[in-house]
């Protein structure tokens, strides 16, 4: 029966489906590596794995277009196809994503058409760039394409781009286009996708947190925050950029926290989203691009190219779920569990529209069989809620009222039938349920808040399942404590149920790869039938070696920053010259193992700018926002004798940009010129497989 999309949401061979995709640019992740992000994707509940195609990338030169090697889109697709995950294309031609001239190369940039339009001459060009992807695709059909991006006023011309797309051999069963900040959008011709972010960069550096950041931590049925009203028409809210962390420009460097993701992500949830899409779910660095003469260094967005915002050259780590060098953030383990929720209850959420009992007091909604709550933002901190209790079809809980904590996200079920058992209420959030001659339904305990089951008490979480009986039915219940929540993992398909503070991943062949460093992790996983967690045999992958402290030995000391200009009232970064004059010099003399396995480096510092640079080239860098800095050596080349060494820019005591409250803190403290590395360690990344 394929996938179909109703007024309720998507269906898959007939059934409620509730995708989540992730944003990941094959092009900013080494090929070497897509195995292993797409492996932590699908272990972290994504279904559907979005992608730009960024025309800058592939044909930097007119006529002179690649798909080899790290841009083998076709090879991209085929191995998410053998993960087990869908596709979104999104082709533009405009992209943004942090990109110079939103992703078209400088020929296209300075072509004498009118851009986004439909000129002729302006459409030419795209008919030759769409006929390159439908021939790097070949026949093969992703989920959905988007067109455009953010296009707000030219309905027409994304009508024009469809058909473009469909001569060129580009086919799916879903055309979306972005549709907030009131984008006007041809009705019949694209599905209107939603966006949710709780910061941004873009934002000037003294500007306070805008209403419409705020606005993501409450449970709303307006989709675009500039109209009140839900999305007119049969077609249900659904969500492609959903913050999955943050970029930094130099002059406002957010930084969101695990929790500030998934927040906002649950709020939508609870407001009736049928399809969670996150930008971006897996961090990279961008490609230093072709040599092109008279072009700007880089393919990032910059002022020197134009755009109000100065992002870094290479690093785009975003604060992502799987960050640049591919470890796992908090925002992973917070997201996985809505995502297993998601993949257990689909059915139950799409069988009834989000309710929003409104007034200014404690944040909930009811959607399907689960009351949500949202206790949570950054910034302006909430203070416990006290006394909460809730009317839920005429049922009133918890029993007594209960105080609600700052940082509680929950779902709890109310009126839920699970293996014929029918559970009236339940003050924890719900995870998933696991098959068996008696299934198991899992639920996750809200630090600070009492387990209560109706009919049965309050209940202790741990390791150990209850037994729930009506009539005949019977019904295992097991609550996970907050500790052991927050290591859980559900692989679909099977649904297993395991608990390991390791990153796992879910392999192509449906093997279980954990990673990490140091000596092997511990892998449980909870057997229904007996009703308890037995460990998992690992076998590793390759020698391990002990974490080592690097020195970072001083070769040239810093000289004075300054401000190194600005545009429409931002401060710009230093240029690369300018770098290199002021910035401090550190050796990283790294243990001999380091260039022989698969190794990550880890930094703490404080400043402005910094290079990691391998033989005298940038392999990447950051804006320093306050965040622990980790670099994959082997995806920056690193090897058996080659030169690191750390450059850092000192931060300006007066310089104008925007930094996280700690590391404001920090840079005002210093009375002066803040340059500070505060530890430096290598450690070797090892991967154990089940067996």
């Amino acid at each position: 029966m394929g996938d179909r999309l109703t007024g309720r949401g998507m269906l898959r061979d007939g059934r409620p489906w509730i995708p989540v995709s992730g944003e990941l640019h094959y092009s900013r992740v080494p090929r070497a590596r897509w195995a292993e992000r797409l492996e932590l994707m699908r272990s972290g509940g994504v279904s559907v794995v979005s992608t730009y195609v960024p025309w800058i990338h592939h044909e930097p030169r007119r006529g002179e277009a690649s798909f080899a090697g790290g841009l083998d889109l076709a090879a991209f697709l085929d191995l998410c196809a053998a993960t087990g995950l869908d596709t979104v294309l999104r082709i533009g031609p405009w992209v943004h994503g942090e990109l110079r001239n939103g992703g078209f190369p400088d020929w296209v940039r300075e072509s004498p058409v009118a851009h986004r339009s439909d000129d002729p001459a302006y459409l030419e060009l795209v008919r030759e760039w769409f006929g390159r992807i439908g021939g790097a695709v070949a026949g093969r059909v992703p989920l959905a394409v988007q067109l455009e991006n953010e296009l707000l006023d030219d309905p027409g011309h994304l009508v024009t781009l469809k058909r473009l797309a469909l001569g060129a051999g580009i086919a799916a069963p879903l055309w979306t286009a972005t549709a907030w900040d009131g984008a006007r959008l041809p009705e019949g011709e694209v599905v209107p996708v939603y966006s949710g972010y709780g910061d941004g960069f873009w934002a000037d550096a003294d500007a306070p947190w805008d209403p419409a950041f705020r606005a993501q931590f409450r449970f709303s049925h307006a989709w675009d925050p500039p109209r009140p009203a839900a999305p007119p028409g049969p077609v249900p809210p659904i969500t492609c950029e959903l913050g999955g962390g943050m970029a930094t420009a130099y002059h406002r460097r957010p930084r969101p926290s695990g929790r500030d993701v998934a927040a906002v992500a649950h709020c939508k949830l609870g407001s009736g989203s049928v399809w969670q899409g996150y930008y971006m779910y897996a961090g990279g660095t961008n490609p230093p691009g072709v040599a092109v003469e008279g072009q700007a260094e880089g393919t990032h967005e910059s002022h020197a190219t134009g755009y109000p915002n100065d992002v870094p050259r290479l690093g785009y780590d975003f604060h992502a779920p799987i960050g640049e060098a591919g470890t796992l953030s908090a925002g992973h383990a917070e997201l996985r569990r809505q995502h297993a929720f998601l993949a257990a209850f689909a059915e139950e959420l799409t069988a009834a529209p989000s309710w929003l009992p409104g007034g200014d007091g404690l944040r909930w909604a009811v959607r399907g069989a689960f009351l949500f709550i949202a206790w949570h933002q950054p910034h302006e901190p909430l203070a416990t809620y006290p006394g909460a209790r809730f009317t839920v079809g005429g049922v009133e809980l918890p029993s007594r009222p209960v105080d609600i904590p700052p940082g509680t996200l929950a779902r709890w079920p109310v009126g839920l039938e699970a293996g014929g058992v029918r559970l009236r209420w339940a003050t924890a959030s719900a995870l998933t349920v696991l098959p068996g001659a008696v299934p198991t339904l899992v639920l996750c305990a809200d630090e600070g808040i009492p387990v209560e089951v109706a009919g049965v008490g309050e209940v202790e979480p741990g390791r150990s399942p209850l037994r729930l009986r009506d009539g005949a039915a019977g019904l295992d219940l097991l609550v996970l404590t907050p500790g052991d929540s927050a290591i859980a993992w559900v692989r679909e398909g099977e649904r297993r149920l395991l608990l390991s503070a390791a990153d796992l991943g879910w392999g192509a062949d449906g093997r279980i790869v954990a990673r990490g460093a140091g000596p092997a992790p511990e892998v449980l996983e909870y057997d229904p039938a007996a009703g308890a967690f037995r460990p998992l045999p690992l076998r590793p992958d390759g020698p391990g070696a002990p974490a080592q402290d690097v020195v970072a030995r001083p070769v040239r000391q810093f000289r004075p920053p300054r401000r190194y200009g600005e545009r429409a009232g931002r401060a710009s970064a230093p240029s690369a010259r300018v770098f290199d004059e002021l910035a401090a010099v550190y050796a990283l003399d790294l243990p001999g193992w380091a260039g022989e396995s698969d190794a990550l480096l880890h930094i703490d510092w404080a400043g402005d700018v910094a290079e990691l640079r391998i033989d005298g080239r940038a392999a990447t860098d950051r804006f320093w926002d306050g965040s622990h800095w980790v670099v994959s050596l082997r995806d920056a080349g690193y090897g058996p004798g080659r030169e690191v060494t750390l450059h850092v820019l000192p931060l300006d005591p007066g310089a104008p940009v925007h930094l996280p409250e700690d590391a404001r803190r920090r840079a005002d403290a210093a009375g002066g010129p803040l340059l500070a590395v505060d530890r430096v360690r290598v450690e070797a990344r090892r991967a154990w497989r089940v067996r």
